[in-house]
């Protein structure tokens, strides 16, 4: 591990990531170690454009290692008892809410989120996953036995599937990383977690508490690298039975492509384009304070964010007002400073490529407010302003592709039956919202709007006990939830013949008289 540079102590005290893992950014089989590709990668803060670490990348020889730890810690986890396993991740949970301070610190200053939102959602949220879990380990539950064909007795087992191979994407490490280690692990399975580079500190943070918890070396396994290279092995590796991955659609089709060649169990959750949709019954100011929070969390930069508002056309010019006069008093600022409401993107490429999308639409759209990085002392980081885009088509490509950045767009439709069958009209089918005060037009959307998730007067809330995941692109299999630890698992028949003898009967129908 390079040191990038002085360690003066911080007067806002940023998480200290060049001493924490000055002994590499690879987790395997319990301990910290350097990668093997012979490739740095720098971690930048995205609010000071400053490198906070710099990390020697995984190779194909860390994941084969990682692996490894995995598959020699798997019999030994799978065989513990769900009371054992449970007992664990209680313990986790109360390491991880120690450690919480350190954890909202190092996922702001990697992510550049305000650290009121880290402190108060992504750490909060991690643990009680964690203790949902804990307490979901214990109901690892088969079917009930039942005499189905004469004198056999038969039932179900559900047992955990092996060695998990997860990508977890960079706008929220810590919680992706949570989402697929923790069913996972529950289930009595192991499994190596490859964090995106641009965000590893939180992924390995969670892999340390899991050790401090007394989680067996090589149940959870961390590899820092590039998904070209440690990525595809890890999908592609033969002695890996599932893959589990979060991103893009157009990477979840080529992992999709390589996780199929070896026969894995697959579970993708990829992008989104989340419709809101507001009724002209809606209470207009609930509706624009929703469309601001829920388009702006995380800056944008979240695949269940809005990003599509349909308004039904008497409630729409106003809509459009006061949604931008709303949208101006958000304050961008540093991410550890108590006022911010709003950090930068993820990095300058990011905050490159939403602003391109914002040019191209100003030929064929209005750009109500933003549209533009801000100048002067935010000028060094990976911000853009808070950005309304109205009238656009409905088939242009600001409304049709995920932009992943802090842009709403917004269009007018005239009936009911219009409305839905714009907010259906993407790919994507994550999550949707729609805004009623009327409980059977609101019962009409939740039922007629394809999407795995949709939301009632409210965008963006999620809970441990209810799952996540999509329809059409956006992917298939859920996180969270008792749905989410039963994809972790595979299901066997076992029949028992309860007579006393061993039966002929069967034997001779198949066989004839031997």
């Amino acid at each position: 591990m390079q040191n990038p540079g002085s360690t003066t102590p911080d007067p806002l005290g940023r998480f200290p990531a060049q001493e924490r893992f000055a002994d590499g950014a690879q987790y395997i089989a319990g301990r910290l170690r350097t990668g093997t590709s012979g490739r740095t990668h720098a971690v930048v803060d995205p609010a000071t454009g400053e490198e906070v670490l710099t990390c020697e990348l995984a190779g194909t020889d860390d994941v084969d290692a990682a692996v490894a730890a995995a598959r020699a810690a798997f019999p030994a986890w799978a065989g513990a008892t769900p009371g054992e396993r449970s007992d664990a991740l209680h313990r986790f949970a109360a390491v991880l809410a120690g450690q919480a301070e350190d954890f909202a610190r190092a996922e702001s200053l990697q992510c550049g989120k305000p650290l009121k939102l880290t402190r108060e959602f992504d750490v909060p949220g991690t643990i009680d996953n964690t203790a949902f879990f804990a307490g979901a380990a214990r109901h690892l539950q088969g079917q009930s036995a039942g005499e189905y064909s004469g004198d056999h007795t038969s039932y179900v087992r559900r047992e955990p599937i092996g060695v998990v191979g997860s990508v977890a994407p960079w706008n929220y490490p810590l919680q992706m990383a949570a989402w697929k280690i923790l069913p996972a692990i529950a289930a009595g399975n192991t499994i190596v977690l490859k964090p995106a580079e641009l965000t590893p500190l939180t992924s390995l943070l969670f892999a340390q508490a899991a050790t401090a918890a007394g989680i067996p070396d090589g149940v959870i396994n961390i590899v820092t690298g590039t998904g070209r290279e440690a990525g595809e092995r890890l999908v592609g590796h033969p002695d890996v039975a599932m893959t589990s991955f979060t991103g893009s659609t157009a990477v979840g089709r080529r992992v999709a492509e390589i996780a199929t060649a070896t026969v894995k169990r697959l579970h993708l959750e990829l992008g989104g384009k989340a419709p809101f949709v507001v009724f002209d019954d809606a209470d207009l100011d609930a509706a624009v304070q929703g469309a601001v929070a829920g388009s702006l969390i995380n800056t944008g930069q979240d695949c269940t964010a809005a990003t599509r508002a349909y308004v039904q056309r008497p409630l729409y010019e106003a809509f459009v007002e006061r949604t931008a006069a709303l949208m101006e008093t958000v304050r961008l600022g540093d991410p550890f400073a108590a006022g911010t409401d709003l950090g930068p993107l993820v990095s300058h490429v990011q905050r490159d490529r939403v602003a391109a999308f914002v040019d191209r639409a100003r030929a064929y759209a209005r750009v109500v407010t933003g549209g533009e990085a801000p100048q002067g002392d935010l000028g060094n980081g990976a911000y853009y302003l808070p950005t309304l885009v109205a009238d656009a088509a409905q088939d242009s490509e600001i409304v049709q592709s995920e932009i992943f950045g802090p842009v709403l767009v917004v269009l007018p439709f005239d009936s009911d039956d219009e409305g839905i069958a714009l907010a259906n009209d993407t790919p994507y089918g994550l999550a949707a919202s729609a805004w009623s005060r009327d409980v059977y037009r609101a019962n009409r959307a939740t039922r007629e709007i394809k999407a795995g998730c949709v939301w009632v007067n409210d965008h963006i809330p999620i809970i441990s006990e209810m799952p996540h995941g999509g329809y059409k692109a956006s992917g298939f299999g859920k996180d969270m939830s008792a749905y989410s630890f039963e994809e972790y698992t595979q299901i066997k028949h076992v029949m028992f013949d309860n007579t006393a003898v061993v039966r002929k009967d069967w034997h001779r129908t198949v066989f004839g008289d031997r």
